[in-house]
C-alpha cells in the first residue's frame, strides 16, 4: 500500500504567522493561519482538513459495507463536524459528528442504521481518531 504525504510550512509566531499546506498530488493546496483556525479568517485549518478526510473515508466505508450487504447506494453524502476547544492543557480536538444522508434503494431504516454504525467504527480515519468521541447522524434520502 502507498504511503500518502502532505507538507505544511509555517513562518512566524502563532498569532501573526502564516502557513501553506500542500498535498502530495497537489489537489489540496492552501494557506492557513491562527485566524483561519481559531476565528473566521481566510484559508484552511487542520480541523477542516481532518473533517474532509473523515467524511471521505466514512462515505467510502459506508458504500463498501452497503455493497457487502447486497445494497448498491446511489449516493452517500457526509459532512464531518470537527470540534476544537481550549482546555486546561491547551487546545484539543474534542469530538467529531458525522452527518450522512444516503440514497440506497431497497434498504430499510433499521438495516441502514446498523450498517452505518459498523462503517463508522470500521472506517480507518475513525479508528485513527478513536481517542475522541465520534457520533453519527445517519439518514436515508427521501425518508
Amino acid at each position: 500500500m502507498p504511503i500518502r504525504k502532505a507538507q505544511a510550512i509555517w513562518s512566524g509566531n502563532l498569532a501573526s504567522g502564516t502557513g501553506r499546506i500542500r498535498s502530495e498530488t497537489g489537489t489540496v493546496e492552501s494557506t492557513y493561519s491562527a485566524a483561519s483556525r481559531f476565528e473566521t479568517g481566510s484559508g484552511t485549518n487542520p480541523e477542516e482538513l481532518l473533517g474532509a478526510a473523515h467524511a471521505a473515508c466514512f462515505s467510502m466505508a459506508l458504500s463498501h459495507e452497503l455493497a457487502e450487504a447486497g445494497f448498491t447506494p446511489n449516493s452517500v453524502d457526509t459532512t464531518a463536524k470537527v470540534s476544537i476547544e481550549k482546555g486546561e492543557g491547551g487546545f484539543a480536538i474534542t469530538g467529531v459528528v458525522l452527518v450522512t444522508t444516503a440514497d440506497v434503494p431497497g434498504i430499510d431504516a433499521e438495516t441502514f442504521q446498523s450498517i452505518a454504525e459498523g462503517a463508522k467504527s470500521g472506517c480507518p480515519v475513525s479508528r485513527a481518531l478513536s481517542s475522541v468521541p465520534i457520533s453519527l447522524e445517519a439518514s436515508l434520502a427521501g425518508r
